[in-house]
Parts: structure tokens; C-alpha cells; sequence
């Protein structure tokens, strides 16, 4: 029996994995994924059977732990975005050479347009370098859908199995056809062959070559795979390969069905038998895909047989940003100038009422005053340079503050502000988030008390992980205990609340530490704006 719900594609992929017997759901908070790990925390279900979901440190712990729950033989999720994909690389890879008991889905979120992001890499290369399995939904009922065929799939090939989300999938709503009962949790249990999971020479050498057998096994699941479709059509001159959401840009582009062939992606390793397919029926393949050009790069080295590869790369389609209907309309009225009539009759220019709004730290924000004091400090030093991280607090750069000089990837700032010390640079500071800093910000800091190098930390804590909307920040209440356990010196750990009433002592404060030369660290500290609004409502 099924029940009709309204889901974001987030919400509809946790809701799938929990109906199909999810015992563990792992994550560190990034747009467009977040959703996926709020929502398994606020679902009955997942309440009722007190299925793990709470944050992780960072995505390589993340993979991990939900990797050793799998070990356990229990189905197990965990969720990032593109970038924090990055974090995770080590036992993302690693996880396809061990391969899982239960089944492991690891979601990724791309962000196509760097709506909230440094870059716009695609996942897809990822899980290709680890001969790992890909589903790309199309639609919130695949994303549903995807959970439970996925969880068999991992199961079945005894292989992690990833997830490829974008933004506009994520973060949209559509009604969803979801069962009413959610399955029961797999028993717990252990792998057949145990020694595979460790990782020295001599096991790691047999499943390799075990895992490149595989591959060709997951070519032919693709083939086979119900949301992988060739559709034949009526005019050959041109097929077209969609994969994941850009099917659907295709189809708002014939509302009354597309006239040419199409195969339709949402399953990897690339069904080579379906592509061939294609080729056969069309004189030249415009292939569309979300992201980077993962697929038309596979087809101009597969493809010999004389038949042209349209795209990204000869510019039918932007080679960056997201696609829309309109931009797959125009690629197509390139290649077939007689059906512009047709396919851009309903394209709209951008409206003129539609005021740009730059993003800006909120009115209250402890950053700001942070930000302020640091500036006021910071005039009184010839060549400052000041290093920034992942977060809110990274719309410092912006006016009116424009206070930090880099912001590169999580943890960062640290690590460059140590390298730049080492370079002769003085002042270097560093400015880092209570969360970013539990993430990836620790083993930069063992560095600089290792070698006590000459700059300033300044953790701005504001009890939360503000940019991705509040969840819990793993270092409260204990960034004091964090800092003095790797070595910092108690004598060079300040704490200060990060006030107005307080911005001339900040500014002393900073300068004073600036001057010194060794390691300092500064905890500026005041709950975010929103979650106290939020904290406050709620009592």
C-alpha cells in the first residue's frame, strides 16, 4: 500500500532508505544535502526505531562509520555535497575495494551554477576513478525509488553504491508515491570473507582484480536497469542521451513527446549496449547532462562508428552553470534551426523586477563584531594577511568589511596562515568557525603548536553550524578543552564574547596577539542569531 507525498528530492531519498530498512544515517551538514540527515532525525519512524542519525565531525568520518555499520550487515547512508566528497576520498575509494556486508549508499550532492559553493565538480569522476556503481535520479519518485533498488544493488554486488543529486532535484518538490510501511532493519550480521576488509598489500591485490571483474558485472545491471530507457523516435537527425534531471529539461521542451530517439541515464557504469543502440537509430547524439561532460567525453573515445557527439564541449550547451529547459531549447534550435518556431515560442527574457541580493551576515550576527575589531586591530600592521575558512563568517570578504585575503576549503585557513608564517609573512591570522574547526581545522592547529608557529586563531564560535542552517556544532562546550588538549598553551588561549560592547577590548585583544611571536588562539563566542531566535521561540 502507498500513500502520496509532497517531498523535496532530499527528503524523498531519506524517506526511501528509511522505508527500506535503514539502520544508520551519517553526514556533515552541506547545501544542497542537509535535508537528507534532518529529515531521517525528524521522522517517526526513524524516531520510533531509534535509527542513528546524528552529525558527524566531517564526511571522512561520515563514509567511515557508515562503512562499519555496513560491516555489521546493516543498511547504512551517508550524505554530503560535492565537495565534502572531497574530505571523504580516502575511504570513499577504499569502501569499493573492501566492498560492503549491508548495504552503503553514499549520497553525493553536486551544485551545478555554485549556488552555495567554491566549485562545480562533478561526482561522477569520483565514483568512475573508485569502479563504484552510480544512480542519477531524474525525479523525486527515482529518488524514492532509488533508496531501496540501490541498498539491493550494494547488497547484491557487495559494492558501496552512490547517490548523484544536484541542487535543483534536491531542493524542488513533487508528489511521491511512498509506502505506507517502512521494511524491517536487516539482522545483524558479518561479511563471509572478513579478511577482505583489510587493506594490506596482498588482500588488497586479490580484490582488485576481483573488483575490475565486477565492473563488467555492473555494466550489464545498467543495461538491464529499470531507470536507464531508449525511447525510438520519428526524426533521426539527431539522438539525444539525457541523464538524470536533464531528461526532464528535455521533455519540457516537447510537451506532446520528443520526435527524436532518446536514451534516458540514471544508472552507471555507462550501458554501453544502449548507447550503441542510440547511435544506430540517429545520424549524430547531442548528449545532455547536469554537471560536467562526464558522458559526452566517454562517448567522442567510445563512439567510432562515424557518428558525431554533440554537447558541451563543441558549445550546443553552456559548459557551465545549470541547465534549463530554455538552455536545452536553444542547444537544440542550434542543431535544427527549423524547429525554433517550435522549441523557443514559450522562452522568456529575464524579468526586470528580479533585484540581485548578495548575501550579507545578519543584522546581530557575532561575526560582525568580530569582523570589526579585527579590522580596527589590523590598521595598525603594514601588510596583515588574513586567512579565511568555509562558513558563514566567509561573507567577511564582502563589503563592508572585506577583512580576509583567501578562503580555499575546510580548514584551511589554518594550515595557510601556518604555511604563510613559515614564508616570512607577519601578521598571519587565521579565522575559523567553531564547526569547521571540529571538522578539519584540528590538525592543522597540532601543526602550528607543534612547531609553534607565529600566528593567531581566532575561532568564531557561534554554537552552531550557522551556514547550512543551525544543526549541531560538534566542538560546543568543549573548543577550550579541544585547543588545550593539543597543546595549546593556557597562557595564549583567550576566550571573549563576541559583543559590541566588547569591540574595543577585541581590538586589544587581537592586536596583542598579533605582535606575539608564537601561537595564539582567540575563542570569540556568541550564539548565532537564528538559533537563539529559534531557542528562544521554543521556550
Amino acid at each position: 500500500m502507498r500513500i502520496k507525498k509532497l517531498l523535496l528530492g532530499d527528503e524523498a531519498l531519506a524517506l526511501g532508505a528509511i522505508n527500506a530498512g535503514l539502520s544508520g544515517a551519517y553526514a556533515y551538514p552541506g547545501t544542497p544535502s542537509t535535508e537528507i540527515l534532518e529529515y531521517v532525525q525528524g521522522n517517526p519512524v526513524a524516531r520510533e526505531r531509534k535509527i542513528h542519525s546524528h552529525w558527524s565531525s566531517n564526511e571522512k568520518t561520515a563514509v567511515e562509520e557508515a562503512l562499519g555499520m555496513s560491516f555489521c550487515g546493516k543498511r547504512s547512508i551517508v550524505s554530503m555535497k560535492h565537495v565534502g566528497l572531497n574530505v571523504a576520498a580516502d575511504p570513499f575509494v577504499n569502501s569499493a575495494m573492501t566492498g560492503t556486508n549491508g548495504g552503503m549508499l553514499v549520497i553525493s550532492a553536486d551544485d551545478p551554477s555554485m549556488h552555495s559553493s567554491q566549485n562545480e565538480q562533478d561526482s561522477r569522476f569520483y565514483a568512475s576513478f573508485a569502479l563504484m556503481p552510480v544512480l542519477e535520479p531524474s525525479t523525486q519518485q527515482e529518488a524514492y525509488d532509488m533508496a531501496a533498488y540501490g541498498f539491493d544493488l550494494s547488497e547484491r554486488m557487495k559494492i558501496p553504491v552512490m547517490v548523484r543529486m544536484v541542487t535543483r532535484l534536491a531542493h524542488s518538490r513533487a508528489v511521491v508515491e511512498a509506502h505506507v510501511e517502512a521494511a524491517a532493519e536487516k539482522a545483524l550480521s558479518y561479511p563471509g570473507n572478513p579478511r577482505q576488509w583489510v587493506l594490506m598489500p596482498g588482500n588488497s591485490r586479490v580484490r582488485y582484480r576481483q573488483l575490475l571483474d565486477d565492473y563488467a558485472a555492473m555494466e550489464k545491471e545498467a543495461e538491464t536497469s529499470p531507470f536507464n530507457k531508449f525511447t525510438p523516435g520519428t526524426d533521426r537527425r539527431t539522438g539525444i542521451l539525457a541523464s538524470g534531471i536533464a531528461a526532464n529539461y528535455v521533455a519540457e521542451c516537447f510537451p506532446d513527446g520528443c520526435p527524436f530517439p532518446m536514451l534516458k541515464i540514471s544508472q552507471y557504469p555507462l550501458p554501453k549496449a544502449l548507447v550503441e543502440q542510440l547511435a544506430d537509430s540517429c545520424d549524430e547524439i547531442l548528449v545532455v547532462e547536469e554537471g560536467q561532460p562526464v558522458i559526452e567525453r566517454s562517448l567522442r573515445g567510445v563512439l567510432d562508428r562515424g557518428v558525431r557527439v554533440r554537447g558541451k564541449l563543441d558549445g550546443i550547451l553552456p559548459l557551465t552553470g545549470e541547465l534549463t529547459p530554455d538552455s536545452v531549447a536553444s542547444g537544440l534550435t542550434k542543431l535544427h534551426p527549423d524547429m525554433a518556431s517550435r522549441l523557443l515560442a514559450d522562452v522568456a527574457a529575464p524579468s526586470e523586477m528580479v533585484v540581485p541580493r548578495p548575501p550579507a551576515l545578519c543584522q546581530g550576527c557575532g561575526h560582525r563584531d568580530v569582523y570589526a575589531a579585527l579590522n580596527m586591530a589590523l590598521a595598525d600592521f603594514d601588510n596583515a594577511k588574513v586567512f579565511g575558512d568555509i562558513g558563514c563568517y566567509t561573507l567577511g570578504w564582502l563589503a563592508p568589511y572585506n577583512a580576509i585575503d583567501t578562503c580555499v576549503d575546510m580548514g584551511a585557513s589554518i594550515t595557510m596562515a601556518k604555511g604563510a608564517a613559515d614564508a616570512g609573512q607577519r601578521p598571519a591570522v587565521a579565522i575559523i568557525g567553531d564547526s569547521t574547526f571540529t571538522h578539519s581545522g584540528m590538525t592543522g592547529l597540532l601543526d602550528a603548536v607543534n612547531e609553534n608557529s607565529p600566528i593567531t586563531v581566532i575561532i568564531s564560535d557561534n554554537l552552531t553550524t550557522g551556514m547550512t542552517g543551525g544543526q549541531d556544532s560538534q566542538g560546543t562546550g568543549k573548543l577550550e578543552e579541544i585547543c588545550l588538549g593539543l597543546g595549546v598553551d593556557p597562557a595564549r588561549l583567550h576566550t571573549i564574547d563576541a559583543h559590541p560592547r566588547k569591540i574595543e577590548e577585541m581590538k586589544e585583544l587581537f592586536a596583542r596577539e598579533f605582535s606575539h611571536e608564537g601561537l595564539s588562539v582567540i575563542i570569540s563566542r556568541r550564539e548565532c542569531i537564528q538559533t537563539a531566535r529559534r531557542h528562544a521561540r521554543s521556550k
